[in-house]
Formats: C-alpha cells, sequence, structure tokens
C-alpha cells in the first residue's frame, strides 16, 4: 500500500513539474510528496534546466543545495512563477487542509506570493469535506496553554504535536496544536475564528489559493481539478 502511494504521489509530481519552465523562480514545497517534485527538478536542472527557487522549509532548502537548485530568498523577489507543494487534504473546490510537515506558515507565505500555485497529492488526499485529518494550528510557545483552551472553547479538540516525547517545534520556534474539528463545512469562518485567537500565528486552511490540484491515481494517470472561474 505504501509502495502504491510512493507511485502516486511521484505521478503528480512528474505531472506539476512539466509547468516549469525555463528562467522561471520556483517555490519548492515540504512533505513526502513535495519531495518527489524537488528530486525532478534536480534531475531536470543537472539537464540544463535554468531555475531559481523559495524553499518553504530548511529540509526542503537543504535538499535543494544537495541537488544543486539554485536557492533565493524575499530579498530577491517578491514574486514567485510556480510553487508546487502537497496537501495532506483537498475538496472539489481546492480548499486545502495542509501542515501535516509543520511548514504551514512559510508554506502560506510562499503560496500568497505565487502566480500558479499547483497541489500535488495521491487521489486518497480528495474528499468531500476537509476535516477528517486534524487541522494543524501553528501558535507562539508564550501562552500555548491559553491558546490551547481557546481551541477548545471553538468545539475543536487539540493536541500539542509531540516529537520524541518533546513539542515539535517548528523552524520559526512555534509551536503546533493538532485538531480534531469534524467536519469542516464552513473553513472561511473556522479560519477567521482561529486566526482572531492571540498567539495563533496562522492555520492550515489554505482557501482560495490552489490554481490547480495533481491528483496521483492508482492506475498510474492523473487527475487535474482546475480552480473555477469567478
Amino acid at each position: 500500500m505504501e509502495e502504491q502511494s510512493v507511485n502516486t504521489r511521484k505521478l503528480a509530481a512528474e505531472k506539476a513539474v512539466e509547468y516549469v519552465k525555463q528562467g522561471m523562480i520556483v517555490g519548492l514545497g515540504t512533505g513526502s510528496t513535495a519531495y518527489w517534485a524537488i528530486q525532478l527538478l534536480g534531475s531536470r536542472v543537472k539537464q540544463g534546466l535554468e531555475i531559481k527557487s523559495l524553499a518553504t522549509s530548511t529540509q526542503s532548502e537543504l535538499m535543494a543545495h544537495e541537488l544543486g537548485i539554485p536557492i533565493i530568498t524575499f530579498a530577491e523577489t517578491d514574486h514567485l512563477d510556480i510553487t508546487i507543494d502537497g496537501a495532506d487534504e483537498t475538496d472539489e473546490s481546492l480548499n486545502l487542509i495542509k501542515g501535516g510537515g509543520g511548514a504551514l506558515l512559510r508554506e502560506k507565505i510562499v503560496g500568497s506570493a505565487t502566480e500558479f500555485y499547483i497541489i500535488i497529492a495521491d487521489e486518497s488526499k480528495l474528499v468531500n469535506h476537509l476535516g477528517s485529518f486534524p487541522l494543524p494550528v501553528e501558535v507562539v510557545q508564550f501562552g500555548s496553554e491559553l491558546s490551547f483552551r481557546k481551541l477548545q472553547t471553538l468545539g475543536c479538540s487539540p493536541r500539542l504535536r509531540l516529537t520524541n516525547n518533546k513539542p515539535f517545534v517548528t523552524d520559526n520556534g512555534h509551536f503546533i496544536f493538532d485538531c480534531a474539528c469534524g467536519y469542516i463545512l464552513e473553513p472561511d469562518l473556522l479560519h477567521q475564528q482561529l486566526i482572531n485567537i492571540p498567539g495563533v500565528v496562522e492555520t492550515g486552511l489554505f482557501l482560495n489559493m490552489a490554481d490547480i490540484v495533481i491528483l496521483g491515481n492508482k492506475d498510474g494517470g492523473t487527475r487535474i481539478i482546475r480552480k473555477q472561474a469567478t
């Protein structure tokens, strides 16, 4: 099953990197699916593709360095042509839950500066309603106990993310609460309620950001869901 999931994620990544053209500035996502996109871009760079990239995590930045992909920062640009990243859940309207890899704040910053935002995933990530995957919420360490209690008042069941029995700390020095909220029928409202809690830095609800979602299928193909014109 895991091998099949890896193959479907790689299929989605292969389709996504086709959108990357010479001279582009490319946002590099974080996580097991974005890993494949970075690897494939590294291969294309070795073959002569000239791009610059901006990473959403130290993990992805290190990988890019190892593969010879040039890295820049926001001191050198105010926009990206394309970002390729994964998602923990997506619905047909391209609402997303992200943050399972712990990089949601940087991912949202990069995504918001991107002209064409591509999400890649295997087909199991497509859901009717967001919420089966616990919603990551990034909070500052100071007063995190208070943030925890306020999250509870919204009907969520927060759980401090741990690594080796110690609090997981993001690249930004923050904690993450993984919140079991049940089906999220009004994601815009929930995001606003969460972001209004003092100490909450960002939520894993990525709404009206993705331009396309590419899903790898177990039959060896891909499905592309596009943002609906408004």
